[in-house]
């Protein structure tokens, strides 16, 4: 869905982006991660023009974006901002509104579709006719998202979407976001430096460093085969966290031994991680967990969990 091939972006001769070459593929979740001025919204800014590249070209379903008018262009790809950019004269209603009345949608078929990602995005109609400064933080990210949204544009590029939140409400706004029907069905390319979010969100991640692609791959990929030391040391911090999280019962099943014991048992999905099997131990009175994978059960114990997970890790060192 979308190529940059060997794209460089300079300021006043300082590189910003340095010769970078990347695919995100059809209704793929692809997060540019790194640590601030490391030149990923940078990045995701060339991907609609907002910023042009001083070398490299970038393509759309295969079509050079410089073939294509810049207006037209962006109208066709959703944009959601940590600040929400949002107009403050401008109703929750009105804001949702902007691309569906570019494309001079129906009055009829507008109002549909704001109601209908209202909802979804659980804000109350009550503020239909609000303004932005009478919504709170994380109202206002929520209508932002829903703007991004509303023309059911193919792609979806996200800067910092819930950067501006406190932990609660972002953790809120982005499990909303996660299980929107949207988010399964669009190629999305979203910039981050929180960790935990590149982790949740992604199919794919792209670390980078300097303007540079350190290291593209699956979470998987980027925790058990690092690239180098700078992969290595930069998920160091959280990495236990990050593996429990990335390690599903499903990866782990065939290390899995079955414990015979005849304890009751907590039934447990086998598309659950380490992380939250952990927290079925530790929320119920029971020391075992029966794990359904179709029509096959398994039943664990904390030591067969931790032994599988140490087994399934030593096929990454060799």
């Amino acid at each position: 869905m979308i190529e940059a091939r060997n794209i460089t972006k300079k300021f006043n001769q300082q590189i910003a982006v340095n010769d970078i070459s990347f695919n995100v593929n059809e209704r793929e979740n692809f997060v540019l991660l790194g640590t601030s001025g490391c030149g990923k919204t940078t990045t995701l800014k060339m991907i609609n023009r907002l910023i042009e590249p001083t070398d490299g070209e970038i393509f759309i379903d295969q079509k050079n974006i410089k073939s294509q008018n810049a207006e037209t262009l962006r109208r066709n790809i959703g944009y959601a901002l940590q600040n929400t950019g949002l107009f403050p004269h401008y109703t929750v209603a009105e804001n949702i509104a902007v691309v569906p009345n570019l494309f001079k949608w129906n009055k009829e078929k507008i109002k549909s579709r704001v109601e209908e990602l209202m909802s979804k995005l659980h804000l109350s109609k009550d503020y239909y006719n609000a303004y932005p400064n009478q919504l709170s933080g994380g109202q206002q990210q929520r209508v932002g998202l829903a703007r991004a949204l509303a023309a059911d544009a193919a792609i979806l590029l996200m800067d910092e979407p819930f950067g501006a939140l406190d932990p609660i409400t972002r953790t809120h706004v982005r499990n909303d976001f996660k299980n929107l029907e949207e988010f399964k069905k669009k190629t999305i390319v979203l910039v981050t430096h929180d960790v935990q979010e590149a982790f949740e969100l992604a199919d794919r991640i792209c670390l980078m460093d300097k303007g540079k692609i350190v290291q593209t791959g699956t979470p998987t990929e980027l925790l058990f085969k690092p690239a180098n030391d700078f992969v290595q040391q930069f998920f160091s911090e959280q990495r236990l966290q990050l593996e429990y999280k990335t390690a599903t019962l499903k990866l782990l099943w065939n290390f899995l031994n079955n414990v015979h014991d005849d304890a009751a048992a907590k039934e447990i999905s086998v598309t659950k991680n380490i992380w939250q099997a952990l927290e079925y131990f530790s929320l119920n009175e029971s020391d075992m967990l029966m794990v359904k994978n179709n029509d096959q059960t398994k039943k664990i114990n904390y030591a067969s969990l931790m032994n599988a997970f140490n087994e399934y890790k030593k096929q990454f060192k060799n």
